[in-house]
C-alpha cells in the first residue's frame, strides 16, 4: 500500500472519524502488527492539534496465552489502575481511536468460561466510561487494517501477501476510503442519508416487522420517543465526528419490552475470537428465550447470558442489500465491516442518543423509557437479499418501506 493513500486514510480516521479538536489528548488502541500505520495517526493526530497521543499496544499472541497460560482467578479481577486510568483520561476530553485488525480464530479452543468471566468483569468496571461514549460524551471511531491471519481468513485461496492486498482494496473501498479526498466524500455520504432517516423519523413507527426466506418472522417495538440516527453522529459538546469507518446504516432504540419471534442470523458472528455460525434466537415479550447454533453455542449462550440487559435488544439497524460492502459478496468476520452488508439487530445496551433527551436520563430513567441497559453491546446480521419489513403504525395499520433488501422510495 503507498504512504500518500496509507496516510490519507490516517487522516480519516483523525479528521473525520474522531475530528480530533486543537488541545485533546488522543488515545490510539492498536495492535503491535500495525504499529508502523498506528504510528501515521499519531502522527496525523498531533498534525490536527492534539496536545498528546497515547499508543495503547494489543498483542493478540499474549491475549491467547493469558486465557490459556493464566491462573484462574485473573479472570475474576480488574486492576483499579485502569479504571482511574479511563476517569483521567475521559476527564481531560480525550478522542478515543482504534484500528482493528484481528484473527478471528484467535481464540478457538479457549475456555469460553474464562472469557466470559474476564468480559463480565472487565465490562462492569468501566461501565462509567464505556457510558461516556456510548452516549457521545467522549468521541471515538474505529477503522480496520489487515493482519495476515484475518487476510488468509478472508481469502484462503491466496497466497499470503496476495490475500492482504486483496484485504486492504476491499477495506479502503468499503470505507470509502479509495478515492482522492476521503474526507470530501464522507461529508458527502452524511448527506445521503438524510432523505431516509427524516423519512422515518416522520413515520414514528410503532413497530417493524420483519420476513424474509431464510425464516426470520420478527416483530419489534421501538422506544416511544425513539430517534433514527444515520451517517454520522454528533457529540455533546457539538462537534461532528463518525464513530465508524464505514458506516451504511440507520439505527435507533427498540423497546425493550417488545420483540417476538425467530430471527435468523444471515452471516456468522465474530466475537472474542469465536467463530458463532448458523444461529438464530426466539424472542418473546422482549426477551431471547431459546437459541441455538450450529458452532460455537457456548459462545452464543455467553453473549445472551452476561446479564439481564443482553437477553433484550439495544439496537435495531436497516441497511440496503445495495450498500458496496453487500456488493463485494464478502464475508469480513469481522462486524465493524459485516454489519455494514446487512440489516442487523444488537443485544445489550441501547445507545442514549436514539432516544429524545437520551443522554440526560439515568440508566433507570432510560431502562424505564424502553431503552436497554447491559455491560454488552453485540450487533449480529440477520439482513438478506429478500428482506421485508414493514412499519406499523399506533392504529395498526402498515406501510411496507423496505423490500427485497431494499428501502422503497417514496
Amino acid at each position: 500500500m503507498d504512504s500518500a493513500r496509507l496516510r490519507k486514510y490516517a487522516e480519516l480516521l483523525v479528521r473525520a472519524g474522531g475530528n480530533v479538536q486543537k488541545g485533546q489528548p488522543v488515545v490510539i488502541a492498536s495492535s503491535v502488527e500495525d504499529a508502523a500505520f498506528a504510528r501515521l495517526v499519531e502522527e496525523c493526530a498531533y498534525d490536527a492539534g492534539a496536545s498528546e497521543v497515547i499508543l495503547d499496544w494489543l498483542d493478540e499472541v499474549s491475549t491467547r496465552m493469558r486465557y490459556l497460560r493464566g491462573a484462574d482467578e485473573i479472570f475474576d479481577e480488574y486492576p483499579q489502575w485502569r479504571v482511574d486510568r479511563f476517569k483521567y483520561l475521559d476527564d481531560r476530553n480525550a478522542v478515543y481511536l482504534r484500528v482493528i485488525s484481528e484473527d478471528p480464530d484467535l481464540l478457538a479452543g479457549v475456555d469460553a468460561e474464562r472469557i466470559r468471566r474476564n468480559t463480565k468483569v472487565s465490562r462492569a468496571a468501566t461501565k462509567a466510561h464505556s457510558a461516556m461514549t456510548m452516549s457521545n460524551a467522549r468521541r471515538w471511531s474505529l477503522l480496520a487494517a489487515p493482519s495476515p491471519a484475518w487476510a488468509k481468513k478472508v481469502f484462503p485461496e491466496l497466497p499470503e501477501a496476495d490475500a492482504i492486498e486483496k484485504l486492504w482494496g476491499h477495506i479502503l473501498k468499503g470505507a470509502r476510503a479509495d478515492g482522492d479526498d476521503p474526507i470530501a466524500d464522507w461529508e458527502a455520504h452524511r448527506k445521503n442519508f438524510n432523505k431516509r432517516v427524516d423519512y422515518l423519523n416522520g413515520e414514528n413507527f410503532k413497530k417493524l416487522r420483519f420476513t424474509n426466506s431464510l425464516g426470520t418472522d420478527f416483530t419489534v417495538g421501538l422506544a416511544k420517543d425513539h430517534i433514527w440516527v444515520g451517517g454520522g453522529d454528533v457529540g455533546q459538546d457539538g462537534v461532528p465526528f463518525f464513530p465508524n469507518l464505514p458506516t451504511e446504516e440507520i439505527f435507533t432504540m427498540p423497546d425493550r419490552n417488545i420483540a417476538d419471534g425467530r430471527v435468523v442470523a444471515s452471516m456468522p458472528l465474530s466475537y472474542q475470537g469465536s467463530l458463532i455460525e448458523d444461529f438464530e434466537i426466539t424472542f418473546k415479550d422482549g426477551r431471547a428465550v431459546a437459541w441455538k447454533a450450529g458452532a460455537n453455542e457456548d459462545a452464543l449462550k455467553n453473549i445472551i447470558e452476561m446479564d439481564e440487559g443482553s437477553h433484550r435488544l439495544g439496537e435495531v439497524a436497516l441497511v440496503s442489500n445495495s450498500s458496496p460492502i453487500a456488493r463485494m459478496n464478502t464475508l469480513f468476520y469481522e462486524t465493524l465491516f459485516d454489519e455494514n452488508a446487512s440489516c442487523h439487530l444488537a443485544l445489550g445496551k441501547s445507545y442514549p442518543n436514539n432516544m429524545k433527551g437520551g443522554d440526560k436520563l439515568s440508566e433507570a430513567e432510560l431502562v424505564a423509557a424502553g431503552g436497554n441497559d447491559s455491560l454488552l453491546h453485540v450487533d449480529f446480521m440477520f439482513g438478506t437479499p429478500d428482506m421485508k419489513i414493514a412499519g406499523v403504525k399506533d392504529d395498526g395499520s402498515e406501510i411496507v418501506f423496505f423490500e427485497n433488501g431494499e428501502f422503497v422510495d417514496y
